[in-house]
């Protein structure tokens, strides 16, 4: 087996504890929305994205329709355009097969399989993944028979997650490189603006902006 993938896998199970924990929350808050036992698990297979999931969810509950979730969802997912631009030039194959290792492409196993300068580790993405999307799948499913009170997913601090794993693998880039130091601070300034008048998603889709200052560095 690839040393790079058995890398992954040892990243991801971290990762996939903390996956599991969240995903126990999304299954027990979808129950509690009305979705039934199969849809909310059906999301997570097929979606497998914390952050939409949720932005689902928020949607419905304010009272939202179906058009205004899955937009909402979408554009919080627009950030995988380019993520998955940035990682293109390490997958191998075909349209097809590069379309297919292109779906590894997570929040987390990304942030962890960049090399810097632009470059991806495409087995410890895989193997990061690969781990995550049963743990993912499973604590939903759990979270939709046990359908925890919500009010004691909040004293267990379950809700922070997201937030937290975010927060780790921003720190954990802006230490990997210098150049990345100003478009985090520029970004977070932006998103901490944006929210004052902007729902979250879309807030940190404007922040995302910030990226664009790299593009003044000189190409290696």
């Amino acid at each position: 087996m690839n040393s790079s993938f058995r890398a992954g896998l040892k990243v991801g199970s971290g990762l996939a504890a903390a996956a599991f924990l969240l995903a126990v929350t999304f299954g027990a808050v979808a129950r509690g929305q009305g979705w039934g036992q199969l849809a909310p698990v059906l999301c997570s297979l097929v979606v497998f994205s914390g952050s939409a999931q949720f932005a689902l969810l928020a949607t419905l509950g304010a009272g939202g329709g179906v058009a205004a979730a899955v937009t909402a969802a979408a554009l919080i997912n627009s950030r995988f355009l380019p993520m998955g631009i940035a990682v293109a030039g390490d997958l191998r194959g075909g349209r097809l097969r590069r379309a297919l290792e292109g779906q590894a492409v997570v929040d987390a196993s990304w942030a962890a399989a960049h090399l810097g300068g632009g470059r991806f580790d495409r087995w410890l993405l895989f193997g990061a993944t690969v781990i995550q999307w049963p743990a993912w799948v499973a604590g939903t499913a759990l979270g939709v028979v046990l359908a925890p009170d919500a009010e004691l997913l909040h004293r267990l601090g379950l809700d922070v997650l997201t937030p937290a794993l975010f927060t780790a693998l921003l720190l954990d880039e802006v230490r990997g490189e210098r150049a990345n130091r100003l478009p985090a601070l520029l970004g977070a300034a932006l998103a901490g603006a944006l929210v004052l008048f902007l729902p979250t998603g879309p807030a940190l889709i404007g922040a995302a902006a910030a990226a664009l200052i790299s593009l003044r560095r000189p190409a290696r």
